[in-house]
């Protein structure tokens, strides 16, 4: 473990450094302590799931590449995964669940059938953790999805079945934030959309706002449930036309009060999701944000504390936001330790909301508002220099939990002990 009095120390002159520009870090800790973020269960097995007899992973855009040793077989080997990534993160945390991961005990069950008693073990294990969860209709890998188009389809039989889908997802989902005492994000995502240049885009669309409003009319609790829309600009195999458009959904969300997501490799490599949080809440009541990394596209990297991710964290600070934005992780990455690639990503968010909690908001918006650029870039160009991973140390310390890289050690124990078992590659050691 590391030198707990030197960290102390470095955290006092840390502490002193942000006193001078009038930022308070131990209130800094306190709010990013709050902050829950929500861990993606198909990192662990590559979105595969546990549907029987045939679970299979294609369609809309995803893939999952790597053949990295250890991942998830079973909801038993899942959770394990999940409360040992949950033992090495300071804050809180909440599991995010695909409809597919279902407890279905070895029997078929499709997707227009799944019941609450498919998810109670699922909500147990959650109760029992004292951690929330969220929820998400599986409209891919599915016979049914294999033409391409599911809420937005022209043939009426497989639009039925998926609005039956994601309608039982919505209800699953509102009892999930009943029993639990904390709201579920329902989030809906479908990868319907065209290879090739279609002539009627405008059909589809307005199928599925038909399909969304038959889907919504069923009311359920705010205190339960919380419905939200994902766009994405294209995926494989969909690169002429996506139905579910980042345009159609804000629209939609705007005009029947739902929220939005923000998958941030779900945009043009040269957008910035971060900007678009200030002003999509200027007109929702929150949002959902679903961070990875895209690589030149929308290929769910691990997230890193990069530039993208902390414009994301200091806009929602900025804008007093974090108790209306859902903050979760979207990244399938089969090429490297499942359970490293959780860590990671958990823990820069956080650095990038602690980064971004230790700014000085109210004193770089005076030099603004001013016209005193000069010493607004100076201020954010210092603020780069300063001991962060000095305070985000501490955080850890207070905790119990490993510093910096510590955290490898018990991974690659981990990865000896239980995830060697699953494959017979080679272990660390």
């Amino acid at each position: 473990m590391a030198n707990t009095k030197l960290i102390e120390d470095a955290y006092r002159n840390a502490k002193e450094q942000y006193a001078e520009l009038g930022v308070d870090t131990d209130k800094a800790i306190r709010k990013l302590d709050g902050v829950e973020i929500s861990l993606h269960c198909w990192q662990a097995d590559d979105v595969g799931g546990f549907e029987a007899p045939d679970s299979r992973l294609d369609g809309g855009g995803i893939q999952a590449t790597g053949d990295y040793p250890g991942k998830a077989r079973t909801i038993e080997e899942l959770r394990g995964n999940i409360e040992e990534v949950m033992s090495l993160l300071p804050g809180k945390q909440r599991l995010n669940l695909h409809a597919s991961y279902g407890d279905f005990k070895g029997r078929k069950v499709d997707r227009d059938e799944i019941e609450i008693e498919h998810f109670q073990s699922w909500i147990d294990w959650a109760k029992k953790l004292g951690i929330g969860l969220d929820f998400n209709p599986t409209c891919f890998s599915h016979p049914l999805a294999d033409a391409g188009f599911t809420l937005s389809s022209k043939d009426p039989k497989i639009r039925k079945f998926w609005i039956e889908h994601v309608k039982r997802t919505r209800k699953i989902a509102a009892e999930m934030g009943k029993q639990l005492g904390s709201p579920c994000v329902n989030n809906i995502w479908i990868p319907d959309g065209s290879k090739d240049t279609p002539v009627d885009r405008n059909t589809h669309r307005k199928i599925l706002k038909e399909s969304l409003d038959e889907i919504f009319s069923e009311h359920y609790p705010e205190e339960y449930l919380i419905d939200s829309l994902e766009g994405k600009l294209f995926g494989l195999g969909l690169e002429s036309m996506t139905v579910g458009s980042h345009e159609f959904y804000l629209g939609y969300a705007v005009r029947n009060n739902k929220i939005v997501c923000i998958d941030t490799g779900h945009y043009h490599p040269t957008e910035q999701p971060g900007d678009k949080i200030s002003a999509m809440l200027q007109f929702l009541d929150g949002l959902m944000l679903h961070i990875s990394r895209g690589v030149h596209w929308d290929s769910d990297h691990v997230t890193i504390f990069n530039d993208d991710v902390q414009l994301i964290a200091q806009e929602i600070v900025r804008a007093n936001a974090l108790d209306r934005v859902h903050i979760g992780l979207d990244y399938f990455d089969a090429s490297i330790n499942r359970i490293g690639a959780y860590v990671v990503g958990a823990r820069a968010v956080q650095l990038a909301l602690l980064f971004a909690l230790l700014e000085p908001t109210d004193e770089l918006r005076s030099f603004e508002e001013a016209g005193k650029d000069f010493e607004r870039l100076a201020y954010l160009e210092a603020l780069k220099a300063k001991p962060f991973g000095a305070v985000y140390d501490f955080y850890c310390v207070i905790n119990n939990l490993p510093t910096g890289a510590e955290y490898l050690k018990e991974i690659e124990n981990y990865e000896n002990d239980i995830l060697s078992t699953r494959s017979n590659r080679h272990s660390l050691g």
